[in-house]
């Protein structure tokens, strides 16, 4: 794939789906089409859909459910009409019993006619409303990833599916930190507040140098207090832990770009 040199601020999530499905959108997505909501995406077997599906209704922390296509639908009729979800995010993950094989970017030659498709919500959608509060992401529109850890909050298991939840880490100012809480709890089906504040320790994440996936970043003063929200990766963590026949996903921070505006999912 090529690395993308476009303004990701000014896109519009069809011109993300669009860059994607031609191989010319090749980074993280967080700062794409600012304002549009963003997702993970899960795709398995129609025989493990509907034990998942309730997975994700026990954790909707993790795992907050914006849309479910059926057996062998490929458009996101809902929140992307237009779109494919073979090909639409830049970079897919293909998970065979629990173990990581591919990395492609289009899924076409592993797609099936029993393959259910999930769309859950992810939390680079609020992220432009963290920085409207004064919050800086540092790879916020670039070609880097947020960091993000396994930890030892175990997810209510439903079926096969059970697993540590993973969590997206950033600093926040000490004195932004309500700030931070308020505009995310703004967006529940998005993640919504955060799960964690302080110690990264008291969830089992021994150093924050050492992201189970993205990159690491270090704070911008002493004051900055570690933040950590759910994330939508926890089905992959979900993949390794209990290992079905087949899971595609999006690649960490790789989203699918929807075209819904963040406040059509907004609560007050």
């Amino acid at each position: 794939m090529i690395a993308t040199t476009m303004d990701t601020t000014t896109m519009s999530g069809k011109d993300v789906r669009m860059a994607s499905r031609s191989g010319e959108f090749a980074q993280p997505t967080s700062g794409a089409a600012p304002d549009i909501v963003q997702t993970n995406v899960a795709i398995l077997p129609k025989d493990l859909a509907f034990e998942f599906l309730v997975f994700c209704q026990r954790n909707p922390k993790p795992c907050p459910v914006i849309e479910v296509l059926e057996a062998g639908q490929t458009e996101a009729v809902l929140s992307a009409p237009g779109s494919d979800i073979r090909s639409d995010v830049p970079q897919y993950r293909v998970y065979r019993h629990g173990e990581l094989v591919d990395e492609p970017s289009d899924i076409s030659d592993y797609w099936r006619g029993d393959l259910v498709t999930f769309l859950l919500g992810c939390s680079f959608t609020f992220e432009h409303a963290l920085i409207r509060n004064g919050v800086h992401l540092p790879y916020y529109g670039t070609d880097k990833n947020v960091a993000m850890y396994k930890t030892n909050i175990m997810t209510a298991a439903a079926g096969p599916f059970g697993g540590p939840m993973v969590v997206t880490h950033r600093w926040v100012p000490r004195e932004r930190v309500v700030r931070a809480v308020q505009a995310t709890s703004r967006f529940p089906a998005v993640h919504g507040a955060p799960v964690h504040i302080g110690d990264p320790a008291e969830i089992g994440i021994e150093d924050l140098s050492k992201p189970d996936f993205g990159d690491a970043w270090d704070p911008q003063s002493d004051d900055d207090v570690s933040m950590f929200w759910a994330c939508g990766v926890t089905p992959q963590a979900v993949a390794m832990a209990s290992k079905p026949e087949l899971m595609i996903t999006h690649s960490p921070g790789y989203m699918f770009v929807t075209d819904m505006h963040d406040e059509d999912l907004a609560v007050m």
